[in-house]
């Protein structure tokens, strides 16, 4: 009995101290960490409807010190609303309110006219000055009250990679990019901001021991929002100048996955999303569409056959201009062979599809097949983005015919995201690890603690070895053909280009008028800090890659390089 007593007052103890240790966090949660939060929330309660309350977490960018930069968060403001059966001159009303804030003449009407409804929203994301102006009008039916709302500093800077919130039949949430990927973190409780008390404490509780539901929080990113704003302007630039009807580009960091920009045209103002009439432009095309880049593959093919020992960059061969395989004639580019003693590096640089034939009857399927396939592209990466589509090459890589692998070695046939080409080309520079592109480096939450993202890397089939010699080779490129005029000269830069034909969806086959241009760098090369991937859907005027892209590239290269202060290695 004595026992059982002393056993059951420990047990009381126990809960009253563990009781008093969550009260007294929560004490320190409610006047330290969320202080400005709930004397707004206070404030909020007696101006504005509990039910129209509108609260999330924040997303940042960060800046390349460490600093946090605001991408997305709560704005405060004031909206407008009337009490129809107190409002004596309808007209009168619109007229004075007309002269403050823009409203629409029918629309104002039709809600003044709702006399069974004692409230009707007129005006919102009202300044506190339009505010003080109306409220001096003192007229009998009109009301002011305090609202917050989802606004975007950088307005259309990274626009679908953000996203945005906004309503799906009655649920306001996160629609595109990161506002959807971590709706659940930055979500608050929309039922009830002012929970109570001891179920908050509680409902925390849950959250942090059994891990049932996610932890409110604010998002920081990777994304540095000086190099997403040099990125944007430059391919805005190269879009206008080639009336291209799309672009992208990706700056990342080749050895963790860390993005620092990525980015497509057209895209959209953020705080204005209504007015934009195509729905495919929120969509992320980076992650979601997928692209026959042709050359800028070869890389991955060389690289497999120098890992498997078939070649060498010095192994040479009779360039014709054309090689017949299975009744189909295959060309270069420009139909001009380039005579015997051609090898591997000349096949690279000048970038010859019967070279990458050659390489590939060297090879052999399967082994073309294993080499492609542990470079990840026919997987989707793992990016913390919705909607994300994997490569389409099971078609080609699984074809009995010859033909199919002949075109595969130079890139035809096989279709990739942006995201998942650049996770590929990035195993190239890092030693033959294939990283998790991602834009969450952690995660702030509201309860005082933080957590830190972590991202895995998965090994190709290629040894650091041949890493760094299909890189000396990469880099043999960008010194053959001078690119930038010798602006980057000091720095070991590892390119290739590639131009392909855009693939009928409709008809079959390929548009002979119509090509996708793409560039891929990384650098410095032997100790990469990014690689850039630049592509252009349809650029008018211009024949090849190396021409729309090469001074973007090393503008951009110039910028990071200047930027983030990378000491030259040459």
């Amino acid at each position: 009995m004595k026992f059982s007593f002393i056993t059951r007052t420990r047990v009381i103890f126990f809960c009253i101290l563990l009781f008093a240790i969550v009260l007294i966090a929560k004490l320190f949660l409610v006047q330290i960490v969320h202080s400005s939060d709930y004397s707004d929330r206070a404030d909020r309660q007696y101006s504005t409807p509990s039910s129209n309350i509108f609260e999330r977490g924040n997303i940042y960018f960060s800046h390349k010190d460490g600093q946090l930069v605001s991408a997305a968060l709560q704005t405060t403001g004031f909206k407008v609303a009337i009490d129809p059966v107190k409002i004596i001159d309808k007209e009168l009303v619109y007229s004075e309110l007309s002269k403050i804030i823009s409203l629409d003449h029918d629309v104002f009407l039709s809600k003044v006219n709702k006399q069974n409804d004692p409230y009707e929203e007129i005006a919102n994301s009202l300044s506190k000055e339009q505010a003080d102006v109306i409220t001096l009008l003192k007229i009998s039916g009109l009301f002011i009250y305090k609202e917050k709302w989802r606004f975007y500093p950088g307005s259309s800077l990274a626009a679908q990679s953000l996203g945005f919130v906004a309503y799906k039949g009655d649920e306001l949430a996160g629609r595109y990019g990161l506002e959807r990927q971590y709706n659940d973190e930055l979500s608050r409780d929309k039922n009830n901001p002012y929970i109570n008390f001891f179920a908050e404490v509680f409902s925390n509780i849950n959250k942090t021991l059994f891990n049932d539901e996610a932890m409110a929080g604010d998002i920081v990113t990777t994304i540095e929002p000086s190099v997403q704003n040099f990125l944007e302007k430059t391919i805005e630039s190269v879009k206008e100048k080639y009336q291209i009807d799309s672009v992208g580009g990706i700056i990342m960091n080749p050895i963790d996955g860390s993005i620092y920009a990525l980015s497509s045209k057209p895209d959209f103002d953020l705080n204005n999303f209504s007015k934009i009439k195509t729905v495919s432009t929120f969509s992320n095309p980076l992650v979601e569409n997928v692209y026959e880049f042709g050359s800028v593959i070869k890389p991955l093919v060389i690289a497999g056959a120098l890992d498997a020992g078939v070649i060498t960059a010095n192994t040479s061969y009779n360039d014709k201009g054309s090689v017949i395989v299975e009744k189909h004639t295959i060309y270069n580019f420009d139909k001009v062979g380039r005579g015997p003693g051609t090898t591997m590096q000349d096949v690279l640089t000048k970038s010859l599809n019967t070279g990458m034939v050659f390489i590939e009857q060297k090879l052999g399927k399967e082994k073309l097949r294993d080499y492609l396939l542990s470079f990840g592209i026919k997987d989707k990466t793992g990016i913390d983005l919705p909607n994300e589509t994997s490569g389409l090459v099971s078609n080609i890589l699984n074809s009995p015919r010859e033909i199919e692998y002949a075109n595969a070695a130079f890139g035809q046939g096989i279709a990739l995201t942006p995201i998942e080409l650049v996770r590929s080309l990035a195993s190239l520079s890092n030693g033959g690890n294939l990283v998790v592109p991602h834009l969450v480096q952690k995660i702030k939450y509201d309860n005082g603690t933080e957590k830190k993202m972590k991202y895995n890397t998965t090994p190709t089939k290629i040894s650091k070895v041949t890493s760094e010699e299909i890189t000396r080779m990469l880099v043999n490129v960008m010194d053959k053909d001078k690119i930038g005029g010798g602006k980057l000269e000091h720095y070991s830069v590892a390119i290739k280009t590639g131009t392909a034909q855009v693939a009928d969806s409709v008809g079959g086959g390929y548009y002979k008028d119509k090509h996708i241009h793409s560039f891929v760098g990384y650098f410095p090369a032997y100790d990469p800090k990014f690689i850039i991937f630049l592509y252009a859907i349809n650029p008018k005027g211009v024949l090849y890659s190396i021409e729309t892209w090469s001074d973007p590239f090393v503008e951009i290269s110039n910028f990071l390089v200047n930027y983030y202060e990378v000491p030259p290695d040459r």
